[in-house]
């Protein structure tokens, strides 16, 4: 199958070049194979995204449920995969450090699979109280929706301070909405309900009712907290390593210190991760033409 973008991916470049720029074995498992999930189906795409995308027609009405699966795994082009997997390198990350990887990998597809059914019930709701069956052909596709669950997820285990969201100070527990607004405005395109769907998704699972429905589904499977035996731990140099930790260490062994979150981000915020990641990705490109050219 063709691909749907033509010339250079700059996009893809980028990401590609910020992923490495991270270091892959700074990756957790389960957030590297989310970018690269979504990187194979960009570079492979099992459908044309007029046979992914996600609408009330196609899914309810011609009862293609596949769309559901499809959906949020392809995207219009290479920006829009670059912008939604920059932002889920930095949350997978944190979220991925802090929840486990298996309760991570449980969070990735129950929310895949959420987002785009409370997606549909948006539209559909839309169509019918407004009268308008255009609502019902909105097809929306990519891992946006997700993105914003994460999003309230990370809001709810970080709840002090300010995101920047075009300029001004936004505090952390309104950041989703007002991130949901900026971005009907910079880009009016952009599936309104899907990002939506998002945030109510987020939403079920830290105030709502959906974390215990399922732990209860899982019975045995590991459950949404710190891992003692295993942690993440990232420092400035870029090196990582996934070990065994003791809190209180093991007779006969000395135990390094571990080294937090905040000195591999530096203390900044998502936000501010993601411009830094973008100038340094962008800076990378330039030394390289220069080295070409000198």
């Amino acid at each position: 199958m063709q691909r749907r973008s033509r010339g250079i991916n700059t996009g893809l470049i980028l990401l590609l070049s910020q992923i490495f720029h991270v270091g892959v074995n700074n990756i957790p498992p389960v957030t590297l194979a989310t970018l690269a999930v979504n990187i194979w189906f960009f570079l492979s795409p099992l459908k044309p995204l007029l046979g992914s995308c996600l609408s009330v027609e196609t899914c309810y009405q011609q009862k293609d449920w596949q769309r559901l699966l499809l959906s949020p795994f392809h995207h219009a082009d290479d920006w829009h995969l670059y912008f939604n997997m920059a932002s889920m390198l930095w949350k997978g990350i944190n979220l991925e450090r802090r929840l486990g990887s298996k309760w991570f990998a449980y969070v990735i597809v129950t929310f895949s699979l959420l987002t785009g059914v409370v997606y549909l019930l948006l539209e559909f709701a839309l169509a019918e109280f407004m009268n308008e069956p255009g609502f019902r052909r909105n097809c929306a596709v990519g891992f946006s929706g997700v993105l914003f669950a994460l999003k309230v997820l990370n809001n709810h285990y970080c709840p002090g301070g300010f995101a920047n969201v075009l300029g001004f100070p936004v505090p952390n527990r309104f950041a989703c909405w007002a991130e949901l607004v900026a971005i009907h405005f910079i880009s009016p395109g952009a599936s309104f309900a899907g990002h939506l769907a998002g945030i109510l998704v987020g939403l079920m699972y830290t105030v709502g009712p959906l974390k215990k429905i399922m732990e209860m589904c899982a019975g045995n499977f590991p459950s949404p907290v710190h891992y003692p035996g295993q942690q993440y731990y990232f420092n400035s140099s870029g090196y990582s390593r996934y070990q065994d930790y003791y809190p209180h260490g093991m007779p006969g062994y000395s135990e390094e210190v571990p080294r937090d979150y905040d000195a591999y981000t530096a203390g900044l915020s998502e936000e501010e991760q993601l411009e830094r990641a973008l100038r340094a990705s962008l800076w990378d490109r330039v030394n390289d033409f220069k080295s070409i050219w000198n």
